[in-house]
């Protein structure tokens, strides 16, 4: 039998990891005092229906809203504001939004308040909108590229970054005991039974040094939307998503390429 636990594990399977959040914080925490930002535009009305915004001089070339991760259960968008030296050194903004964690809201809210997020985002940005999240924000980001719900017209790229796109084997984790998934729920939810927005550019992202299921479920969703997927080398579930933010890098050249 698999078990699901181990496979979504990707904390112990990297060196290291038990101090990323503070360092993330803290590199985030000193962007924002060096160099400012648009900080708690309110989406929505729960606590933490909150976005920052970080814009470069002059008019944006369009804007990147940035969905992160931490299985559905961590973080916010405190820890993620240094991501916005990739964008910013090409001309476009970042938009970090919080959301409402489980268990307090289930996936499917989730779902809607980043669709209201990117609503909200899009109204302080003109141009096209692109999306990149990580994880359980790369689920998120997927979601936004199925078929159903409203989104902005400009919306012409997605990219899952170590997404989870058939939600199903997480029924069979400890961490289902926050999630509280049932089974149709958790086929409602998962991008990879869904169909694709027509249109939309869709790119799936995977560190080559991943956790098999991570690379499975990033293969899953490329073979089932017939779209590109990226194995990138030499990183794990971690390095992956810092990408984002080095100006220059591949995974930001392929978000903001024309």
């Amino acid at each position: 039998m698999i078990d699901w636990d181990d496979a979504f594990d990707n904390s112990s399977y990297v060196p290291g990891s038990g101090g990323l959040a503070a360092a993330w914080g803290a590199a985030a925490a000193a962007w924002r005092k060096n160099r400012g930002g648009t900080l708690d535009i309110a989406y929505g009305r729960g606590a933490r229906n909150r976005l920052d915004l970080f814009c470069p001089e002059g008019a944006a070339k369009g804007l990147v809203v940035f969905v992160h991760g931490g299985y559905w259960q961590k973080l916010d968008k405190s820890f993620w504001s240094h991501f916005a030296a990739g964008p910013l050194s090409r001309g476009w903004a970042l938009a970090v939004p919080s959301y409402t964690l489980a268990p307090e809201a289930r996936l499917g809210q989730m779902a809607e308040e980043i669709r209201a997020a990117i609503e909200e985002a899009a109204r302080h940005v003109a141009g096209p909108v692109r999306l990149a999240g990580h994880s359980a924000g790369g689920h998120l980001v997927a979601r936004m590229a199925c078929a159903d719900g409203p989104l902005p017209d400009r919306l012409d790229r997605v990219i899952s970054i170590s997404g989870i796109h058939d939600l199903r084997p997480l029924l069979g984790t400890r961490m289902n005991e926050v999630l509280h998934l049932d089974a149709a729920e958790a086929e409602a939810e998962s991008p990879a039974l869904l169909s694709r927005r027509a249109g939309l550019s869709v790119t799936c992202w995977v560190g080559a040094n991943e956790r098999p299921e991570l690379v499975r479920q990033t293969r899953l969703l490329s073979e089932a939307w017939n779209v590109p997927n990226v194995f990138d080398p030499g990183h794990d579930h971690f390095s992956v998503v810092a990408e984002l933010g080095r100006p220059g890098s591949a995974l930001l050249t392929e978000l903001l390429k024309d």
